[in-house]
């Protein structure tokens, strides 16, 4: 599949007008059939915090649950830029708790970058990890961990004044050094000016594709919940389906003693004494599984 994508790449792409896509990934063998497909940036998400362990929202999600998952992507991946969310107050309390948590995600975790949410409020931090040497993500727009700030998971920049501070915002987070921008939620026209003024790529979340990458949760584009679909998602499957289908015909075989066959079973030895006897011979060679 090529060699490891950098954050310089990313910047080339741009340049270059070939879009990023992104993706999220919570544990090894998704991240493993991710990085076969040619996808060039798996986000650890803190979004696993509803999609994984059935939060309301980010909130709770600790920076052990997050180093947990996050190790688990990495083992998996070989080619693709795996970034890993910092979740709430693992950053937002200031430059020392900044540095040592994301460090650990650089350290135990094994990922190339990390992602904060926000603005200006948290650029002594995004600086102090540039200049540490910690690729950063920003992320603006509709921010999860500000959810109850914001009065609910809803469009942002729709009014000029707010529209003005994002776009002022993500100036700012470039001159920091973030390597890339998440837009989320954010009105088309917003995005559209926001990819032009920057250098640095822009990867789109509900947010238009001008945008100069993409990036869903995996569990949307899986169709993994099928009462949940915002407007931005596009389901590319219906694995709910898919796997309730499946389920239900093995509960029907166990019932019907129709799982396992013979050619599913090994051979069973009765102990009599020091001598093993076969009472019969079932299917395969019991060595191999």
């Amino acid at each position: 599949m090529g060699s490891k994508i950098t954050v310089t790449q990313l910047k080339e792409m741009k340049n270059k007008s070939n879009k990023i896509t992104a993706l999220t990934a919570y544990d090894v063998q998704t991240a493993r059939v991710l990085d076969s497909t040619g996808i060039e940036v798996i986000l650890v998400g803190d979004s696993l915090g509803m999609v994984v362990m059935g939060y309301e929202n980010t909130l709770p999600v600790t920076m052990e649950e997050m180093l947990h998952h996050a190790r688990a992507v990495t083992r998996g991946v070989n080619r693709s830029l795996v970034v890993a969310d910092m979740p709430f107050m693992s950053y937002q309390t200031g430059v020392n708790d900044a540095m040592i948590n994301a460090a650990r995600f650089m350290k135990e975790a094994g990922v190339q970058g990390v992602k904060l949410e926000g603005g200006r409020s948290i650029l002594p931090q995004i600086r102090a990890l540039v200049d540490a040497g910690i690729p950063v993500m920003g992320h603006l727009g509709l921010t999860p961990q500000s959810v109850h700030q914001l009065g609910g998971f809803k469009v942002q920049g729709k009014e000029d004044i707010q529209a003005e501070r994002i776009l002022t915002e993500a100036l700012e987070l470039e001159k920091a050094g973030i390597f890339a921008l998440v837009l989320e939620c954010i009105p088309v026209t917003l995005a559209r000016e926001i990819t032009r003024k920057l250098k640095i790529p822009t990867i789109g979340i509900g947010a238009g594709s001008d945008c100069d990458g993409q990036i869903l949760v995996i569990q949307d584009l899986l169709g993994m919940d099928t009462d949940f679909k915002p407007k931005f998602v596009r389901r590319y499957a219906n694995l709910q389906q898919v796997i309730t289908e499946a389920v239900q015909k093995y509960i029907v075989d166990v019932k019907n003693m129709q799982f396992p066959n013979v050619d599913e079973s090994f051979d069973t030895l009765k102990i009599d004494g020091d001598s093993p006897t076969k009472l019969y011979s079932g299917g395969g060679d019991d060595a191999n599984l």
